[in-house]
């Protein structure tokens, strides 16, 4: 029987433990987070300053525990390009996350008026493909802070699956190094412990797996991208848009989204005219960042391009020109600074693996973000979910 070590247990590492175990390895998954329950996943937040701040967490379930519950495909012509076609596999996440839009039920005040606004500017905002199961949502703005009513899929789904199957969990473990000998991987090390094993998978994010690569001695850290993006916002009193479902709807624009989302940031600014929570109405604006960051082992940048300030002053006038149109104060519109949410590009396919995610260090393999040849600019976990499963099916042939 073939052993597996997973580092990880996000989106990527949940679903290659899932699929292994089904077709009878002896997974064994690292995580160097906690276990919480996904109401208290906000604690775990695990947030960097690499010159915009970089969204993260660190528990078992990664940020798939805050994330907003979105499943829009992303670089899937981008992956067919360089030989990956990911079809199938998308279409088997899709079914098995039970995607689909929510009905109208849960449609609240503020995104209604959103939408109606950029219909009215001739503007196209369609509902976005969720993995929220609508029976047990109950709107409450929560998505991003852990869903308290655990209607959100998140990777726990199916590490319960996994664990149900046999593999074995282990938390609080940070992994410290790759080991290998005469370029075939035999394991990892978690400080002086030492786990063996046939192959090793790292899956633990764009930031964190590319510094083991490094150790390792492997050519990684480059062309960092982090899906860039500020929340745009101004005064609506008493629209109640904190308590709806963050990002219900989804406009496309050409390298950047927008979509319908609150920040505290933009409370913050305002509570010192006098308004509160309730009167807040945003829009998010996020872009394909150009890959201009760097991962090192003592440290990690990330600056906007002037490409990146471009994309997001235009997808911002958008956002205003929405929010002025229904009838939010010009005067109290502000906006976030610009954050990061979804880092990757770090071990990108043909720069670090191969089409398989394989290394150049045998049996070692990468199913994250850090494999992608380019920022989505929108949720990726669909298709690191759909990468995952390709290389399970790649690894039990």
């Amino acid at each position: 029987m073939k052993t597996v070590i997973i580092v990880g247990s996000g989106a990527g590492g949940a679903t290659v433990a899932r699929e292994l175990a089904i077709n009878g390895f002896d997974v064994s998954l690292l995580e160097k987070g906690t276990t919480t329950d996904t109401k208290h996943a906000y604690k775990c937040y695990d947030n960097l300053d690499i010159g915009v701040e970089l969204l993260k967490t660190s528990c078992l379930g990664g940020t798939t525990l805050v994330t907003a519950g979105n499943a829009v495909r992303t670089c899937q012509k981008e992956f067919k390009d360089i030989g990956i076609d990911l079809e199938k596999e998308l279409q088997e996440a899709e079914h098995e996350l039970r995607v689909k839009t929510l009905p109208d039920s849960h449609l609240g005040e503020g995104t209604r008026k959103i939408m109606n606004a950029a219909s009215s500017l001739g503007l196209i905002m369609e509902k976005m493909p969720k993995f929220i199961n609508p029976e047990k949502c109950i709107p409450c703005g929560q998505c991003a802070l852990g869903c308290p009513m655990n209607a959100k899929w998140t990777s726990l789904n199916y590490l319960k699956q996994a664990e149900d199957l046999g593999i074995q969990i282990i938390d609080n473990t940070k992994v410290t190094q790759v080991t290998s000998h005469k370029g075939k991987v035999t394991g990892v090390k978690s400080l002086k412990r030492l786990f063996q094993a046939d192959y090793v998978i790292l899956s633990a994010g764009a930031i964190e797996t590319p510094k083991l690569l490094i150790k390792a001695g492997l050519d990684a850290g480059k062309h960092l991208f982090v899906d860039t993006f500020v929340t745009v916002g101004g005064i609506l009193e008493k629209i109640q848009f904190n308590n709806e479902v963050t990002m219900y709807s989804i406009l496309k624009g050409h390298d950047y989204i927008l979509s319908p989302h609150y920040s505290t940031i933009l409370a913050d600014k305002l509570k010192p005219y006098g308004y509160h929570e309730e009167d807040i109405l945003g829009i998010m604006v996020k872009i394909k960042d150009d890959r201009s960051g760097m991962v090192r082992e003592d440290n990690v940048i990330k600056n906007n391009t002037s490409r990146d300030a471009g994309l997001l002053s235009e997808g911002s006038a958008i956002a205003g020109a929405i929010l002025t149109e229904l009838g939010v104060d010009a005067e109290t519109v502000v906006s976030t600074p610009a954050r990061g949410a979804h880092p990757g590009g770090t071990a990108a396919i043909g720069e670090t693996v191969d089409i398989n995610l394989e290394t150049t260090i045998k049996g070692l393999f990468v199913a994250d973000a850090s494999v992608f040849p380019s920022a989505p600019g929108a949720p990726p976990i669909l298709t690191i979910i759909a990468l995952a499963k390709r290389l399970a099916k790649y690894l039990a042939t």
